[in-house]
């Protein structure tokens, strides 16, 4: 009978299989004549024709082949196939540029087929990592060639591509989206730690607080955050109008404040939660002996219980964190600013590449966030990072 450990890795090949079904079968890249008139798509063979598209198969089925038997070494080969094959996703653009565009105004724009190859090669390239325990150092270090892949070819051969233009011709006003993004997820976070934290303190000294305040919270979850920007414009602005102190810190129905305390009342149920919990979890065994030692209440709230909760505090900052950096998309609507600005003008506009050029940056804000939060959390716990 054959070993187990020899037994097809189901994960790696369905991922491999469905890659290479989507390479062929969906447009990889779209091409319009200008920015207003809606683009074509072509897909790999209209772009190098049947025989090259059957060549371009080829990595695919090796990485199928790969998985069929999944030994240590096989794995690390299909490890280094799919960083390749990210790496080459630039290149395709790069070549079909060449291959398809032959005016000044043309706009590439990347196809459903990219997007979804790019999806399911990220997906495979975490369960390589998985299964080698490699730590998450090298998991981030296997992204590099791909980066450089790519920062290549948008200075050398992606010229006409529709995303890139969009950024060209908006790079001041991007870049001051993204700070009032980082500002209004940072200003929110930090409030919802303090409030947070304290509330969670007050919890544990008076339990009636307990039940009260997970009751607003709760409540305030339940709210659309739609609804909730429109429920504060009227006493913000009612506020701003009688209290001069607060008009001249820019305090108004719309804007930067309705966006923050939105902010904030949303990002306090998982600090609050989070917290509460991992104090109260500190095993009671440990601060019996923390107590025989001598220690005094204080010292073993900050020498033993603070420390043991901390990675599970450090888990709900993540949690928050990623929730606001979603959040404060939809803040642009009040005219908060932020990346969402791109996301809604692109809407409004139906130009798909601004969107991208909103939302992209959001998704690499909030997985950045949670591998860094991740690995600190990790450090943190017993046993150390991995």
């Amino acid at each position: 009978m054959r070993p187990a450990s020899y037994g097809p890795n189901v994960v790696l090949l369905s991922l491999s299989l469905v890659a290479l079904l989507a390479w062929l079968t969906l447009d990889t890249v779209t091409l319009a004549a200008n920015r207003i008139v809606p683009g074509t798509g072509y897909r790999v063979d209209e772009v190098i024709g049947v025989g090259g598209a059957l060549v371009s198969s080829l990595p695919w089925l090796a990485l199928a082949g790969l998985a069929w038997r999944p030994l240590r070494r096989r794995l690390g080969l299909a490890l280094v196939l799919v960083v390749l094959m990210l790496s080459a996703l630039p290149l395709w653009l790069s070549l079909s540029t060449v291959a398809l565009v032959d005016s000044d105004q043309a706009r590439l724009g990347v196809g459903a087929g990219i997007w979804v190859v790019l999806f399911l090669l990220l997906l495979a390239m975490i369960e390589l990592r998985t299964r080698l325990a490699l730590t998450r150092f090298a998991g981030w270090a296997l992204l590099l060639p791909p980066v450089v892949s790519a920062a290549l070819c948008l200075v050398r051969w992606l010229e006409p591509l529709a995303l890139w233009q969009e950024y060209r011709g908006r790079s001041d006003q991007f870049l001051g989206a993204v700070g009032e993004h980082l500002m209004l997820v940072g200003v929110a976070v930090g409030t919802s730690l303090v409030i947070g934290v304290s509330l969670a303190l007050a919890m544990r000294r008076w339990p009636g607080v307990q039940k009260a305040a997970f009751g607003v919270l709760n409540f305030l979850q339940t709210i659309p955050s739609i609804a909730l920007f429109g429920l504060l414009l009227a006493p913000l602005a009612w506020l701003s109008t009688n209290v001069d102190w607060l008009a001249a810190l820019g305090v108004s129905g719309i804007g930067w404040a309705p966006a923050l305390l939105a902010l904030v009342g949303y990002s306090l149920l998982p600090m609050v939660r989070n917290t509460f919990v991992a104090l109260e979890a500190v095993d009671a065994g440990v601060i019996d002996a923390a107590r025989g030692m001598g220690m005094s209440q204080g010292q073993v709230f900050r020498q033993v219980r603070l420390p043991l909760a901390l990675p599970l505090i450090l888990e709900g900052i993540r949690i928050t964190t990623i929730q606001a950096i979603g959040l404060t998309a939809v803040a642009a609507l009040i005219g908060a600013g932020g990346l969402g600005t791109f996301i809604f003008q692109g809407l409004g506009q139906a130009a798909m590449d601004l969107v991208l050029l909103g939302a992209l940056p959001i998704l690499v804000l909030a997985l950045f966030t949670d591998a860094m939060l991740g690995a600190l959390t990790d450090s943190l716990r017993p046993g150390g990072a991995k």
